[in-house]
């Protein structure tokens, strides 16, 4: 089932929904819970997207896909590489990514996204697609010149517009081997498997909740691969992900 959020054309009060055939219904209730599918009769271009769900926290992985890391000349770790990026990066299906005026170089980085679907805490490899709702896009969007500056990732990742995620949830979904591509203008920036991750989405979920308990709502980002590269005002990102569908976002300069 793919799930999304929305806010009806003139309308505030957002909703979520589920979505047949390209027509959206609403849902009455929690979808990490309890609740009802009412008939889809809206079609999907009469609503405006929104994230398709707001996170409590979003933990990200970096340096999971070995062409990033010889890019990179990283070392190959036996962990993974993990830091968080904050709620206010958060954006949707077609809003602007915005290059702040500190930065030089900001790249996209395409990425499968993982709902947690429950409570989860000390979960073991085998039992993580348990506590998995749903897969989502995003977009891990990099100020490359202060990420290798600084000596923390906060400032490089963080930025508002830096998260954009989406359209859609979807729970029916097989992340062992899916295509990941990412375009700017068209051109083709990324293209790989996630069957290339170093560290798979059930070892993700493992080795995060050793650290910290996740909750329903919260995303977590499980890498690029290689081909991020230099964004400018008036490029559009179109990260597709097969199975899931496609996530675009205008670069606009920040206003000063």
């Amino acid at each position: 089932m793919r799930f999304v959020r929305y806010q009806e054309n003139g309308e505030t009060q957002v909703h979520y929904g589920w979505v047949y055939n390209d027509l959206v219904g609403e849902i009455e209730g929690d979808i990490f819970g309890e609740f009802r599918r009412l008939e889809a009769n809206l079609p999907m271009y009469t609503v405006k997207l929104l994230p398709p769900v707001v996170p409590g926290k979003i933990i990200a992985c970096e340096w999971n896909y070995l062409d990033q890391i010889r890019e990179f000349d990283r070392m190959v770790s036996d962990m993974p590489t993990v830091f968080s990026k904050p709620i206010s990066s958060v954006i949707g299906m077609n809003d602007p990514i915005i290059l702040p005026v500190v930065s030089k170089r900001v790249e996209q980085e395409c990425e499968l996204a993982v709902v947690i679907g429950r409570k989860a805490r000390g979960v073991l490899p085998d039992h993580a697609f348990d506590y998995i709702f749903g897969y989502t896009i995003a977009n891990d969007v990099t100020a490359r010149d202060l990420q290798l500056s600084d000596e923390t990732w906060t400032r490089a990742k963080g930025f508002d517009s830096f998260c954009p995620i989406g359209p859609v949830i979807e729970t029916d979904f097989e992340p062992a081997d899916a295509l990941l591509t990412c375009r700017v203008n068209g051109e083709l920036r990324q293209m790989a498997s996630t069957r290339d991750m170093l560290f798979p989405v059930q070892n993700l979920i493992a080795y995060i909740s050793s650290i910290m308990t996740l909750e329903p709502g919260d995303v977590i980002l499980t890498g690029t691969p290689v081909g991020t590269a230099l964004l400018t005002p008036g490029d559009v990102v179109e990260s597709v992900i097969d199975g899931i569908g496609q996530l675009s976002n205008p670069v606009r300069a920040q206003a000063v």
